[in-house]
C-alpha cells in the first residue's frame, strides 16, 4: 500500500479532521480496538501524521475526550436562556442535552463508556466536565429555590445532590434513548421532567418529602 497523499491545509483543520476520524473510530469500536492506522485513513492521511500532530494514542484519546466534553457542555449552556421559569430553563437544558448526545452519539460512547472505563487519567477528563455540568444545574436550581422561598442565603449544599442525581439520571435516560429506536430528545427530556420536575417544584413550594419517623 502506497503512501496516503495528502493536499496541504491549516494545522487547526487538519487536526480536527483527524479527531473527527478518531473521535468516530473511538466511540464505534472502542478505546482498546481502535488503531491509529484506520484512524489515520479515515482521516485522509499518513499515520506520522496524526503522531506528529497528536503524539500517542492516550493523547489523541484525551484530546477526543476535551473536544467532546466541551461540546456538550456549551450546547446545554447554549441551550438555556436566563431569566425565564426554572422549570423552562431545565426543560430547555435538558433538550439540549438529550439533542447534542442524540446527534453526536460516537461522542457521546466516548464520554459515557469509553473513557470511564479505560483508566483514571480518562476518568478524570471526564469527571471535571461532569462537575461542570452538576454546577451548572446546582446553579439553576438554587436560584429558583431562593427565589421562590424568598431566602437569598439558602445554601447551594440543599441542592447539590439533586443536580447530582438529575445529571447521573440524564446520562442513564441519553444511554437508552441512543439505542433505543423512535425515542427523540423530546421525548427523552419529557421523561426526565416528569420524573424529576413533581419534586423540585413541591421543593421550591416549600413542601419537601420527608421519611416516615421512626423510633430507633
Amino acid at each position: 500500500m502506497g503512501a496516503v497523499k495528502t493536499k496541504r491545509m491549516p494545522r487547526a483543520v487538519r487536526e480536527q479532521q483527524m479527531l473527527d476520524a478518531a473521535v468516530r473510530t473511538f466511540g464505534q469500536r472502542g478505546y482498546m480496538a481502535a488503531s491509529m492506522d484506520e484512524i489515520a485513513e479515515l482521516a485522509g492521511v499518513s499515520k506520522p501524521l496524526v503522531y506528529l500532530y497528536l503524539n500517542s494514542k492516550e493523547d489523541l484519546f484525551t484530546a477526543c475526550i476535551r473536544r467532546e466534553g466541551k461540546a456538550l457542555t456549551q450546547a446545554v449552556r447554549d441551550g438555556v436562556q436566563s431569566g425565564l421559569p426554572a422549570d423552562r430553563q431545565l426543560w430547555d437544558g435538558l433538550q439540549a442535552f438529550f439533542a447534542h448526545t442524540a446527534e453526536h452519539p460516537d461522542g457521546w460512547s466516548i464520554l459515557h463508556l469509553q473513557a470511564r472505563t479505560h483508566g483514571e487519567p480518562f476518568a478524570a477528563e471526564v469527571a471535571a466536565m461532569r462537575e461542570e455540568l452538576v454546577a451548572f444545574v446546582t446553579h439553576l436550581i438554587v436560584v429558583a429555590a431562593r427565589a421562590a422561598h424568598r431566602d437569598p442565603d439558602l445554601p447551594e449544599r440543599e441542592v447539590a445532590g439533586l443536580a447530582e442525581a438529575l445529571v447521573g439520571a440524564a446520562e442513564s435516560l441519553a444511554a437508552w434513548a441512543n439505542v433505543t429506536p423512535g425515542v427523540t430528545a423530546r421525548q427523552a427530556a419529557a421523561t426526565l421532567m416528569n420524573f424529576a420536575w413533581a419534586g423540585l417544584g413541591n421543593l421550591m413550594e416549600g413542601r419537601p418529602w420527608s421519611p416516615p419517623f421512626t423510633a430507633d
